[in-house]
């Protein structure tokens, strides 16, 4: 009897709610502080920010662990640690304007709302932009716009932007992106092949010239663009 008790207890445990935010400040302490991330803006959006609600609904058990996740259309959410870096190798404030190249489920758009003054976000896969769009609506995302489109040629209409984020991997870099960057603006991309292992370069404009470094290496999904 006891045994069959027991059984029960683990069985509904296992089926209870999840508590969210807990998890939230785990994975920021273990997955971020612990290795590195430092910038408190991006630290503060990383609690903030409910990554379960950007997964689909098999995936929500799995939204704080340290892994890419599928979203649907041969997409993928980055891994919390990559979402991080990226963020904080900006060194956003609060009066920035960034432009992200790659909306996907919109988290990463996500997180730069919550320390910046407007998101600009862009996504070739129309159906994949168009349920972002409403659900970054939902959640009272104000500052996000949402757009549809080739993101090579980047927004010439709200250039030139503090910030470039790229989310996908291109083999080389965007000219368009790096015109429509601000002289001062930093801009961060996975660079390199669509098959393997690319490199994460960080690009600072300077009296129109660019000085790279690069970072990491990484694995992005490959940079689609429209038949040209």
């Amino acid at each position: 009897m006891i045994l069959v008790l027991l059984c029960t207890y683990t069985l509904l445990q296992s089926n209870a709610p999840q508590d969210y935010k807990q998890l939230r400040e785990k994975m920021v302490i273990e997955q971020l502080e612990a290795r590195g991330i430092h910038h408190d803006a991006t630290l503060q959006a990383m609690r903030q920010v409910e990554r379960h609600l950007f997964v689909p609904s098999p995936y929500q058990s799995y939204a704080y662990e340290d892994r890419p996740l599928p979203i649907g259309f041969r997409q993928t959410i980055s891994q919390p640690f990559i979402v991080a870096s990226m963020t904080q190798m900006l060194d956003l404030s609060k009066d920035d304007r960034v432009l992200e190249i790659g909306t996907g489920s919109g988290y990463q758009a996500a997180v730069l709302a919550e320390i910046v003054a407007q998101v600009y976000t862009i996504e070739i896969v129309k159906e994949l932009a168009e349920r972002t769009k409403k659900l970054l609506h939902q959640l009272n995302y104000n500052n996000i716009e949402v757009f549809i489109g080739d993101g090579y040629q980047g927004l010439r209409s709200a250039a030139p932007f503090d910030a470039i984020i790229v989310t996908a991997a291109p083999e080389k870099i965007p000219e368009p992106l790096v015109e429509q960057l601000k002289d001062g603006g930093k801009m961060i991309i996975p660079i390199g092949p669509t098959k393997g292992m690319q490199t994460l370069k960080l690009l600072k404009k300077k009296k129109g010239k660019l000085v790279v470094q690069d970072l990491m290496h990484v694995r992005f999904v490959p940079f689609t663009r429209k038949n040209r």
